[in-house]
């Protein structure tokens, strides 16, 4: 409702699925009663439930996500995020072409990443697409180490609701209590040690692993280690690119965005090409 002095003007059907929908985005993954918005609106539940059945309608069309609707005393709506396979693909594609820039190319065969994970747009839709493939697992958790994987698993977690967690290779005080493992790097076959705060991931927890970057599999598997230490449960590993290993990678089931498949160390250029995300989220079509 809206004041005009003493008098209360209702509010317009078109203002309030402007706000409905906002708030729905806002709080993915959150039921939210019929009754909480009949009261913030002060509507008629009919008249709610007609203004859901629209955002749900346009959400599915437009490949914004699914709109749950949940009948009975308890019910309400459940906003799920997700992205159709068209705007996958075409992202991916981007992606590649971007990647596929000259001078990207670093020692050890590394590819500059800072620039394309330092931008909101291309972080939204990484997390947007991570998503997705997850809609129908339990996460209560997304893990990363620090830094670069960061970004990456603030934006899934915001699409996910649920916390994130950063594995550190130094400790700081700051953390408190800690747990550490040692794992092998992948690529440099060196012994390497990470930590996590005992306060930063309850025991029991389903945990979603994503990175960055990865070669030989080593810093994933780090993680999948410090999940065991916690009692805990991988769900998946997503990275966002992915390099061809001739070694013995130490990680068999992932899901990469992209692949970096071709690089020529004397001109410095790299070709990349899209990942196994799209055939494991959508087969061969």
């Amino acid at each position: 409702m809206q004041n005009r002095g003493n008098q209360k003007v209702k509010t317009r059907r078109s203002d309030r699925l402007i706000d409905m929908t906002r708030f729905l985005l806002e709080r993915p993954h959150t039921l939210i009663s019929l009754t909480y918005f009949a009261e913030r609106y002060e509507s008629a539940k009919s008249s709610i439930s007609e203004d859901l059945a629209i955002v749900k309608r346009t959400f599915k069309n437009r490949g914004i996500g699914i709109l749950e609707t949940i009948p009975g005393a308890a019910g309400g709506a459940r906003f799920i995020p997700s992205i159709s396979e068209e705007e996958c693909r075409d992202f991916i594609e981007s992606m590649t072409t971007e990647m596929s820039e000259q001078d990207r190319l670093l020692p050890g065969g590394y590819v500059y990443l800072s620039d394309l994970l330092g931008r909101p747009d291309v972080l939204r839709q990484v997390g947007r697409v991570i998503a997705r493939q997850y809609l129908d697992k339990q996460i209560d958790a997304v893990m990363t180490v620090a830094t670069k994987g960061v970004p990456i698993a603030q934006s899934v977690s915001s699409y996910l609701n649920v916390p994130f967690v950063i594995l550190r290779r130094d400790s700081k005080i700051t953390e408190g209590s800690t747990v550490s493992v040692n794992y092998v790097s992948g690529s440099s076959e060196r012994i390497e040690k990470m930590e996590l705060s005992k306060r930063s991931l309850k025991r029991g927890s389903h945990v979603l692993v994503v990175d960055d970057f990865m070669k030989g599999g080593g810093t994933v598997n780090g993680m999948k280690s410090m999940i065991e230490e916690f009692e805990s449960e991988l769900v998946g590993i997503t990275v966002f690119a992915e390099a061809t290993f001739e070694g013995h990678r130490m990680i068999d089931e992932y899901t990469s965005l992209l692949k970096v498949d071709k690089v020529n160390a004397l001109d410095k250029t790299i070709h990349v090409s899209a990942g196994n995300y799209l055939e494991k989220v959508f087969g061969n079509q």
